[in-house]
């Protein structure tokens, strides 16, 4: 007998895999923004990453009551695991999504995670808050832990082609979990031995990822200051067969530069300090006021006064030819430009006029023949390819590339 799933979160995670089980099983999806809600049916996706088409393709209940779960028998929660504004971390949605579940829960159920936390997490912090229902893991109901890997923005990395771990607190949920999540993906399933185990997997998947970008960066820093181009430093040292293909740029979204605060908490709490993972996490977080200097430096060489510069900043998304703002650093580079002093207009052709968009002063409407000092490249979306960079520059104006997207110019510098 097929069970009825129920998706706790209908976001980037919640909501792709909502519709890729309901090709298969009876699927309930709850979230607690009414608005989120009234949207999915009307086949329009908050998220702005999947079309009507794939909404209305399949059926899936929207609620934002949960007790419409109750009759589930697995429930999958997906719910972000953000940092406070002083780094740790906020267990504040896994909490909530707990409670809601725990209310739920009944004997044979199974319980499973999504969100990224630090080994340990989903056992010290979500098990508790279940058992408040009286019942008890292993002996009434279990627990799983299958971290998400949605590469938001990405058509060749789906989530029905890329490997997925699975871990449960038991032998029988750990063979239904690894069944059901099968069952949809052309791509593996991986057994993890343990919990503690596909957690610790996880988050080091992006601590690893951030580490590298971290290196590139400060070389960019130290490659700036002898004046090469560091782009042109990597491409000679690619020509080894075992050489990293990272590169340098603005490190933000939801994962690659929240993660590794959650692994450096737990070890910090254990009595060690990871100073490898703060260090490139301190660097990171450095780019984009390092990138404010560099251009306040170059408009003092083209002789532009900075409160008079003219700037542009093409994309204000986390990454390429995506919609997702999340933890966006080419928005903390916006913000640093106009601290500095300059008339700055931030374009993203990608990105919806709504109030968030209007708050942070990025338009999706680039001005008609209008020249600026400085072009600066922050995110590297496909439509920017047709450009004319230099055709937006005044007299005395230069471009700025961040990511190494276009061809080398002298008029064009690189991080």
């Amino acid at each position: 007998m097929n069970p009825t799933i129920g998706i706790i979160g209908l976001g980037y995670v919640g909501l792709p895999l909502a519709l890729a089980l309901a090709e298969k099983y009876t699927v309930l999806g709850y979230d607690n923004n009414p608005q989120r809600i009234a949207a999915l049916h009307k086949g329009i996706d908050s998220t702005q990453e999947i079309t009507s088409k794939e909404l209305q393709a399949v059926n899936i209940n929207y609620f934002d009551q949960s007790a419409a779960l109750k009759d589930c028998s697995i429930y999958i929660i997906t719910v972000p695991t953000p940092l406070k504004e002083d780094n740790l971390p906020d267990f504040s949605y896994l909490e909530s999504a707990s409670e809601v579940v725990a209310k739920m829960l009944k004997k044979g159920d199974i319980v499973v995670y999504e969100s990224t936390v630090y080994p340990g997490a989903t056992e010290e912090i979500c098990l508790p808050i279940l058992e408040l229902s009286s019942l008890k893991v292993d002996s009434d109901f279990s627990l799983g832990y299958s971290p998400e890997r949605i590469n938001v923005g990405d058509p060749v990395h789906t989530f029905t082609n890329i490997p997925k771990i699975v871990s449960a607190s038991n032998q029988k949920a750990l063979a239904t979990l690894t069944h059901v999540y099968q069952s949809i993906l052309s791509a593996e399933v991986y057994q993890a031995p343990s919990i503690k185990v596909a957690e610790a997997a996880k988050v080091i998947e992006n601590t690893q990822r951030d580490v590298n970008i971290a290196f590139v960066n400060e070389l960019a820093m130290m490659f700036n200051a002898m004046g090469l181009d560091t782009n042109e430093v990597l491409a000679a040292a690619a020509t080894k067969w075992n050489f990293l293909p990272f590169r340098p740029g603005l490190v933000g979204g939801h994962c690659i530069g929240i993660d590794p605060y959650y692994l450096a908490h737990k070890s910090k709490a254990l009595g060690y300090t990871p100073d490898l993972l703060l260090s490139a996490r301190k660097i990171n977080e450095a780019v984009p006021h390092f990138i404010v200097d560099d251009i306040i430096d170059k408009l003092n060489i083209h002789q532009v006064p900075i409160l008079e510069a003219k700037v542009l900043l093409l994309g204000a998304t986390f990454k390429e030819n995506t919609t997702d703002l999340r933890n966006s650093k080419a928005i903390t580079l916006a913000q640093a430009l106009k601290a500095a002093g300059v008339d700055l207009v931030l374009y993203d052709p990608l990105i919806a006029m709504d109030q968030t968009t209007v708050e942070l002063a990025i338009t999706n409407m680039l001005p008609e023949n209008k020249k600026y000092d400085a072009v600066i490249l922050a995110v590297g979306h496909d439509q920017f390819a047709q450009m004319d960079l230099l055709g937006l520059l005044t007299e005395k104006g230069f471009g700025y590339d961040i990511k190494a997207y276009f061809d080398i110019h002298p008029r064009i510098y690189r991080l």
